[in-house]
């Protein structure tokens, strides 16, 4: 074993010295790259077709894309959207056509990390090219991709996704990282805990990597290197470089902003909120947050607040940034200061545990439309009574299937708001919404 950490000045991150090469050395998304998954068969098949993959940071998108450049043996362009522009996205096909006049080679591979960050326009500029087959498109994102890239493109290219990666996933890359990276291996190190290391990483691969070189770099000069909770928290708590490297911090300062809102706490929420906006975060994304907060945490008890954060998402794309930055904010502390419901959220997830028991509930012959005369010989909408026809346009009408009859999924919450609706539901349905004395 070496009598000191060695000088790092001259070699790659440890995550870049990590990085596989083949999928045996792959962590994770058995679901894509295990044996008579998806991505193998393509491997295995020869057959190459345009995708995007899609999950958090850290999990192997990159590596992946080379990975699959590499069983091909084609040529490989790579692009980053943060960076490149029109101009660079035709240059790059310009070649790739050069190429394939001149030569007998399949289309070359484009790789574009962060692809949720091209505009239209740019993607307009690859359309054409994927649709002729001139490139290869492999892109990268950690947005839904359904809502950043164009439909025709989105239309031409399947979808993957992958997860972050799990305990046993990130154990293994620990013990491998230790035991066979050419620095790490010459130091004598005991990985005596890691709960702290697997805890900071969040399931992103390349922070566990950094954060463990981070400390071991740290303990530079001692012959023995011990790694535990303590040692972890108290080297992330002198240095936070390792937060923003290559903007890792993005999932940590948007989950420090929506809790914040759903605590109720506007002035914690401004400050994650400039942190973001002062670290280049795409404001759409921040504003289709906005949305889903107002949903899930504001909800029916203050159903304005989806209405003005929608209205902030369309001015946010109206009128950009650097303007963007105050409806975001007003949006932000109105919705951290209105009451709070997530009644709506656990009805719909209780209702989606129902719907996904395999039971197949079928739809009430009573409710089911009849549009033909045999339909109506065979008892459909039978029975049906119109609301409307009703006083106080209310009937006493079964609406859940056989099976289901009486299941409660949305359960009013304790606020001004919601008090009224359950007044109602209880007028209603007393059977099911019992008055509490």
């Amino acid at each position: 074993m070496g009598d000191s950490v060695q000088n790092t000045s001259l070699l790659p991150p440890l995550p870049e010295r990590m990085r596989p090469s083949n999928l045996s050395e792959f962590m994770g998304q058995s679901q894509l790259v295990g044996q008579n998954s998806v991505l193998r068969r393509m491997l295995e098949s020869g057959n190459l077709s345009s995708f995007i993959l899609w999950g958090p940071p850290g999990v192997g998108k990159t590596t992946l894309a080379h990975i699959i450049a590499d069983s091909f043996d084609r040529e490989f362009f790579t692009l980053s959207a943060v960076s490149a522009g029109v101009k660079d996205v035709r240059e790059v096909i310009d070649a790739a056509k050069h190429k394939s006049l001149f030569s007998a080679s399949a289309a070359p591979i484009l790789f574009i990390d962060e692809i949720h960050r091209f505009n239209k326009a740019q993607q307009d500029a690859l359309l054409g090219a994927v649709e002729a087959g001139t490139v290869i498109l492999i892109g990268a994102t950690t947005e839904n991709p359904s809502f950043e890239v164009i439909t025709p493109l989105l239309s031409r290219c399947q979808v993957f996704v992958l997860k972050e990666l799990g305990k046993e996933d990130l154990s293994t890359l620990l013990r491998r990282a230790i035991s066979e990276d050419v620095l790490l291996k010459t130091l004598d190190i005991e990985l005596k805990e890691s709960d702290a290391l697997l805890r900071q990483s969040g399931g992103d691969a390349r922070k566990l990597l950094n954060i463990l070189e981070l400390v071991i770099d740290s303990n530079a000069g001692k012959k023995k290197i011990v790694i535990d909770n303590a040692a972890v928290s108290e080297c992330l708590l002198t240095s936070t470089a390792i937060y923003d490297k290559g903007g890792e911090m993005h999932f940590d300062v948007i989950s420090a902003f929506i809790k914040s809102i759903r605590g109720s706490d506007p002035n914690a929420a401004l400050y994650w909120l400039a942190r973001m906006l002062d670290g280049g975060e795409d404001p759409l994304f921040i504003a289709r947050r906005l949305c889903l907060s107002a949903s899930e945490d504001v909800g029916l008890a203050n159903p304005n607040a989806l209405l003005l954060a929608n209205a902030t998402f369309q001015v946010v794309h109206n009128i950009g940034m650097p303007e963007a930055r105050i409806p975001l904010a007003e949006c932000t502390v109105y919705l951290a200061s209105s009451p709070k419901s997530n009644a709506s959220y656990l009805g719909i997830e209780k209702a989606l545990q129902a719907a996904r028991d395999g039971k197949g509930y079928a739809v009430p012959l009573h409710l089911r439309n009849a549009p033909t005369s045999l339909m109506a010989e065979l008892g459909y909408s039978d029975g049906y009574k119109y609301a409307h026809d009703y006083p106080g346009h209310f009937v006493d009408l079964e609406f859940l299937p056989e099976g289901l009859e009486g299941t409660v999924f949305y359960e009013p919450a304790p606020n001004a708001q919601e008090n009224k609706l359950k007044a109602y539901l209880e007028a209603c349905w007393p059977k099911y919404y019992p008055v509490k004395k």
